[in-house]
């Protein structure tokens, strides 16, 4: 079960990561302001998220990719937080979807941890 969940989990990363390519118009929406370089920063943490993703599947880089996200995790959050206050603000249909994101970080937090021992 762990190992099917540890290449579920890179496989997640990996699509986020190509996403942020897909569509970098939706994560322009949700960048705080006062980040400076919007666009470019969404291409760097889907480079992020990919080389993460795809380290995750070794064994002897997969404790410090889990390390990584984790730290990853910790500093996006503020974006999710910048997404459920501009959704709010808005009173776009999609709040629910932004407010649901916010508990589910400890949980990926988690999950990132379960990987960190070899």
């Amino acid at each position: 079960m762990k190992i099917a969940l540890l290449y579920l989990m890179a496989l997640v990363y990996i699509a986020a990561g190509i996403y942020h390519f897909v569509n970098p118009k939706l994560y322009i929406k949700i960048m705080p302001t006062y980040l400076p370089w919007h666009l470019q920063l969404i291409y760097i943490s889907g480079v992020i998220e990919i080389i993460l993703g795809l380290l995750l599947i070794p064994e002897s880089t997969r404790p410090t990719a889990a390390w990584l996200i984790i730290a990853m995790l910790v500093a996006i959050f503020p974006a999710n937080v910048q997404m459920a206050v501009t959704f709010w603000n808005k009173n776009s249909p999609s709040l629910w979807i932004a407010i649901a994101r916010l508990p589910l970080q400890p949980l990926l937090i988690w999950l990132a941890w379960l990987y960190t021992k070899k």
